[in-house]
């Protein structure tokens, strides 16, 4: 069911940002400091209310949706996660069932071998370093087994051989049908893992298609300033400044 935005208007954040998410798709949102990314994400998860437009889960208003229900269909990664309790890794995961109210041990323990934690299951969340914590939130987000999954900057305490088998395993959860939209700030990660980029500058989507098109050398002078250009091949490049 597809998830979007239409014409969000939220003072000094967004301007007029409308767009369509497909599910079963990675879309990476990216875009400068102060762009409106993760306002933007915030308004996809309806965890802020724009001043005008509409997002919409299907043809419904998200709006709308009974609280439980929505949050079974959508799962948030904000980028900085809380944990209000110091719980083991294991029953910190399995939280993320509760929007079902389902209690299906299999499914946090998929979660936990996904993230790579399963050596960590049983150690209290506050002896974790940053990275594993990251990990530990993100695998509570899919315990919940949500139709989207909406993550900020997932990947940026993770080490790079964390961030690629975060990145394979998404990859798996968007081909079992999941739509996954991402704010990433790391522009070779957007080229060589989304199907799809939408670049922000200023509240506004300047651009959005397939990574080669919304990440031209051209747009990256435009939005961020700087003279690169890429190398390598189609799945494997690299951005070089200067």
């Amino acid at each position: 069911m597809m998830l979007r935005a239409k014409n969000l208007i939220l003072a000094h954040r967004l301007d007029g940002v409308s767009a369509a998410f497909q599910p079963g798709r990675i879309t990476a949102i990216c875009g400068p400091n102060g762009a409106g990314k993760s306002t933007l994400l915030c308004a996809l998860a309806a965890l802020i209310r724009a001043d005008s437009g509409e997002v919409l889960l299907g043809d419904t208003l998200l709006c709308a949706m009974p609280t439980q229900i929505r949050a079974q269909r959508i799962g948030y990664l904000p980028q900085n996660g809380e944990v209000a309790w110091d719980v083991a890794v294991r029953s910190l995961v399995a939280l993320g069932q509760m929007p079902r109210r389902d209690d299906a041990p299999e499914v946090v323990e998929r979660a936990l071998a996904a993230l790579d934690l399963l050596p960590f299951a049983e150690r209290p969340v506050s002896t974790l370093s940053g990275g594993e914590r990251a990990r530990a939130l993100l695998a509570r987000v899919l315990a919940g087994e949500p139709e989207w999954l909406l993550a900020d900057e997932p990947l940026a305490a993770l080490d790079i051989g964390h961030q690629l088998t975060l990145l394979r395993h998404l990859r798996r959860v968007a081909d079992g049908g999941t739509g996954v939209v991402l704010v990433l700030h790391d522009l070779a990660l957007a080229m060589n893992h989304a199907d799809r980029v939408l670049v922000l500058d200023c509240g506004k989507l300047v651009k959005e298609g397939a990574p080669h098109e919304a990440l031209s050398e051209q747009l990256i002078a435009q939005v961020w300033g700087i003279e690169a250009h890429w190398i390598g091949e189609h799945g494997a490049r690299a951005l070089v400044a200067g």
